[in-house]
């Protein structure tokens, strides 16, 4: 088994939040958070040891970035009546 983990370089696991605590970071449910990952919304892993999904910190804060960017600046156009 060690010679599976060899070239993989490890990050420290404090660097991740599980599910639970991640959904609380981003301010959504748990479940939200499972269905963005299956769709690939949002990168997960999962913990090598007990199989928790983990989120990476630097990720959502990437999430919450790009959130928070305008998504159209220009103002909306109105159709005639």
């Amino acid at each position: 088994m060690a010679s599976v983990w060899r070239n993989v370089k490890m990050q420290k696991l404090d660097e991740y939040l599980r599910i639970k605590e991640a959904a609380e970071y981003l301010g959504v449910s748990s479940n939200t958070l499972r269905n963005w990952g299956r769709s690939g919304k949002i990168p997960e892993r999962r913990h090598p040891a007990n199989g928790y999904r983990l989120y990476s910190r630097e990720e959502l804060d990437a999430l919450l970035s790009e959130a928070e960017s305008p998504v159209n600046t220009e103002p909306a156009k109105r159709k005639p009546k």
